[in-house]
């Protein structure tokens, strides 16, 4: 095996997904930032208090543009818990913030299809509202004195996490346009790269990886009964930690060599939601109870609407394989090529020690 070589297709496979992607990863991250820049402080946890659909609803659509990974939304879900919100409004939060984003459906669009970008966000919203409605059922047969506490001491200042998108560093408010927007580009291109970027660098090494030494005859013979792929699919992304963002690569590279939409979809709904580290830290927040019930309504809802995409993708005569390898034929100009260097220093500089380290 020629090594060199094999590294070289590599590392073109890898410069074309950052191509395609960076010019929509750089928008979702600028819309990111002016939802925090110009979101009430206090919009979320003002709307999502008691254990009724109502704010099961509000909770599940809310979460769908936050663009928080499973180690920000986590200190953020326990933030409402200790402000008041229901356990089933905290559920559904959990559920869908991770699983998608305005990030991670703009790279959606970009790397896999305008169907997929659809679907993603409604069935992220779709399996919150299950988890959030079964999790507040479940708890009204729990004592009192059964009902879990939060793992973080100041949870509302997300003071037991460590990382930047848990809530970043307290500024002084600044409440004119300027300030507000200037804090929200600071937020998005600073503390959200910091946390997603390298983990967006990893999703399209594996997808650089994938896109060379995993062959379309593997997938054939392990993938391509639609329900064993799905199962398979379920196996890899549970333990896993990857964000919303770096799983659409890591999906598009997976659907380029022929996997069905239906898994790639079950890969993009459970990597982000779940992992075995923020379980652990979910199961403090609501219960071990509730958290074997999100648990099992992400499982079985991303299983069903994994089954029901591959139907509608059957029915519309639509080939996901086709379409990302049609974009993977695309010429890429200017503002691709300066959009991914652009990324590439900006997740650079996330490296760099802060200026406000001790």
């Amino acid at each position: 095996m020629d090594i060199l070589g094999e590294v070289y297709k590599v590392v073109l496979a890898v410069w074309g997904i950052l191509l395609e992607s960076s010019p929509y990863v750089l928008l979702g991250f600028f819309v990111a930032g002016l939802l925090k820049a110009f979101l009430p402080k206090d919009f979320v946890s003002t709307h999502l208090g008691g254990n009724g659909i109502k704010s099961i609803v509000k909770a599940s659509a809310m979460g769908v543009p936050i663009p928080l990974c499973s180690c920000g939304v986590v200190p953020a879900a326990a933030g409402l818990k200790e402000q008041g919100a229901g356990k089933g409004a905290v559920t559904s939060f959990l559920i869908s913030t991770p699983e998608t984003g305005v990030d991670s459906i703009a790279v959606t669009y970009a790397l896999l299809d305008p169907v997929m970008t659809i679907i993603r966000p409604v069935s992220a919203f779709v399996t919150a509202i299950a988890a959030g409605i079964s999790v507040s059922f479940s708890s009204k047969f729990e004592d009192d004195e059964q009902k879990p506490q939060s793992p973080f001491p100041m949870a509302q200042d997300t003071g037991g996490c460590t990382d930047s998108c848990c809530g970043g560093h307290a500024q002084a408010d600044d409440n004119s346009f300027k300030g507000k927007f200037k804090s929200g580009m600071n937020f998005a291109f600073g503390e959200l790269l910091n946390d997603i970027g390298k983990w967006f660098i990893i999703g399209i090494i594996l997808a650089g990886l994938i896109s060379v030494f995993l062959s379309p005859e593997i997938v054939s013979k392990y993938f391509g009964n639609e329900y064993l792929s799905m199962i398979i699919m379920l196996a890899i992304a549970i333990p896993l930690y990857v964000c919303a963002t770096a799983s659409t690569p890591i999906a598009a590279a997976l659907a380029l060599k022929g996997i069905s939409p239906g898994a790639a979809l079950v890969f993009l709904m459970a990597g982000p939601a779940t992992n075995v580290a923020s379980l652990t830290v979910v199961s403090k927040i609501i219960g071990k109870k509730a958290t074997a019930i999100y648990l099992f309504v992400i499982i079985v809802i991303s299983f069903v609407l994994g089954i029901a995409v591959n139907y509608l993708y059957g029915y519309l005569g639509i080939s996901i394989s086709s379409w990302v390898q049609g974009i993977h034929h695309e010429e890429f100009g200017i503002i691709a090529i300066g959009s991914s260097i652009l990324l590439l220093l900006l997740i650079g500089r996330t490296f760099l020690p802060s200026k406000h380290a001790h």
